[in-house]
């Protein structure tokens, strides 16, 4: 380890942002970067555990603890604190093929599992994995390297999310011919159109595409399988096939008035309006927007924090977002214990955003909606909800029941719903004969990612349901692995 007393003599300090009153007035990268001085420092508060527990990647509880991708946390710090930013960057890049995005846009499961966790502010592991990368990129030690010899075999990957590029990137690696296919008209899936442009801008999304595309990947976007191009010509054509489309599916609101003008769901919303400031920078007007409206967010996690920024930069009138767990605390409770991911008390770039300018929280907590209500034309104009309580039964099954005396009445001309997703398009799946599970994924063993159909493998969201970005990283690696030992018999790679 570097600094042997580093964890006792520095604060935690993560990635800062800007000013969330003045960020909200554009839509460039909302962080500001750290200077080397502290990031050393902050690379000086690994202890370089015995076991070290932030990379050990696995699942407690239903929760992610760990990274899944593996990263050699301990090494690369180390590395930072003694100026070696280009060894660091080569024992990152050995484990994750994007620390860029994992840098940014993964909620760092390895943080919530860091020994000094137990009783301090973990390691700022994420504000240094970005660091790394962003400076190989500025000191031009990432560059193009593509394989000294090609296969005869080619390989097709559909979709081109965190996954797709991952099994992509490690096919191509061992020389095969790899063509990736996105339906959308820019490849990066979710990483494009489902993460803001200033939480993960596409010119670093795109900076990586043009890397793979320089290393011999082939992107073949606007084209959809079973539309565009069939899947029985695309096994005649592609010695395997890997899906990796995600789980794009949107959980639907059970209440009243559901389809009223002004309720979208929350990829709808965020898809629309970043394509458009791609495209025009909101000039085409082809978006839904919030500008004057009384916004209201269904739904907790990161997709709906997302909304929320994307309301504030818009301009919108109110915003509240609904939560129906109620407020966690600020630290972890007895059943939670370390090394599970901390299930506490969170204030995202998005809340902080909405409450310097509108100066009130903007989450209700424990609140369940009842109705929508619209106006004569069809239009939300209200949402009606009930206050909730959570408890366990007697089966120990988590029930919630309604707190009589506690309906409101939210104003509200624009809803997005940001529930989650309850898997991908299977529907399409089965027509190819493609056996799915019940809750609709690519039925694939995790390990072997194998489909009933010879030479056709799953991987990421589309096998294992909405997940986290580095488990997708994890599985587009892991079923390269078997894509390649399917193709030569043998491989090389690592899972």
């Amino acid at each position: 380890m570097g600094k042997i007393t580093g964890f006792m003599e520095y604060e935690r300090q993560p990635w800062p942002g800007r000013d969330p009153k003045e960020r909200v007035k554009d839509w460039e990268d909302y962080t500001v970067p750290l200077e080397e001085n502290e990031l050393k420092k902050q690379a000086a508060r690994c202890m370089d555990c015995g076991i070290p527990t932030c990379h050990m990647g696995t699942e407690i509880n239903g929760l992610t603890s760990g990274c899944p991708v593996y990263h050699l946390i301990p090494e690369w710090n180390d590395l930072v604190y003694q100026g070696q930013w280009q060894e660091a960057l080569d024992r990152e890049m050995k484990m994750n093929n994007f620390p860029e995005f994992t840098g940014i846009a993964c909620p760092a499961p390895c943080e919530g599992s860091c020994v000094l966790g137990i009783n301090e502010p973990p390691v700022a592991i994420r504000t240094v994995e970005r660091a790394i990368i962003e400076r190989g990129f500025e000191e031009g030690w990432v560059t193009p390297n593509p394989p000294k010899q090609r296969t005869d075999k080619n390989v097709a990957i559909v979709g081109s999310g965190p996954a797709g590029l991952a099994c992509a990137d490690q096919l191509n690696k061992v020389g095969h011919h790899v063509t990736v296919f996105e339906r959308d008209d820019r490849p990066g899936g979710l990483l494009t159109y489902g993460i803001p442009e200033m939480k993960l801008s596409y010119s670093v999304v795109d900076r990586r595409i043009s890397l793979l595309k320089k290393e011999g990947i082939t992107f073949k976007t606007n084209t959809e399988i079973g539309k565009d191009i069939s899947f029985e010509k695309l096994k005649d054509k592609f010695d395997a096939i890997v899906l990796s489309c995600g789980a794009t599916v949107p959980r639907p609101i059970a209440a009243e008035g559901d389809d009223l003008k002004g309720i979208h769901y929350a990829m709808d919303f965020l898809h629309a309006n970043t394509k458009s400031l791609l495209d025009s920078k909101h000039k085409d007007g082809n978006y839904i927007s919030a500008k004057d409206k009384d916004v209201i967010v269904i739904g907790g996690g990161d997709t709906g924090t997302d909304c929320i920024a994307t309301s504030m930069r818009h301009e919108c009138k109110s915003l509240v977002q609904f939560d129906i767990y109620p407020k966690k605390s600020e630290t972890r409770k007895d059943d939670n214990p370390w090394p599970q991911w901390p299930v506490i008390h969170r204030v995202e770039y998005g809340h902080k955003e909405a409450a310097a300018v509108f100066e009130e929280e903007p989450k209700a907590y424990a609140v369940s909606t009842k109705k929508f209500v619209g106006d004569e034309n069809g239009n939300v104009k209200e949402v009606h909800t009930i206050g909730v309580e959570s408890y366990i039964d007697k089966n120990g099954q988590k029930q919630r029941k309604e707190i009589p005396g506690t309906e409101k009445i939210w104003p509200a001309q624009l809803v997005l719903l940001a529930i989650g997703f309850t898997g991908p398009e299977a529907g399409a799946f089965q027509k190819f004969g493609i056996n799915t599970t019940n809750s609709s994924t690519v039925a694939a063993e995790y390990g072997k990612f194998k489909t009933n159909l010879d030479g056709v493998f799953a991987a990421g969201d589309v096998r294992r349901g909405q997940s986290l970005i580095v488990w997708a990283i994890n599985e587009g690696r892991g079923a390269a692995k078997e894509c390649d030992r399917y193709l030569m018999g043998s491989t090389d790679l690592p899972g």
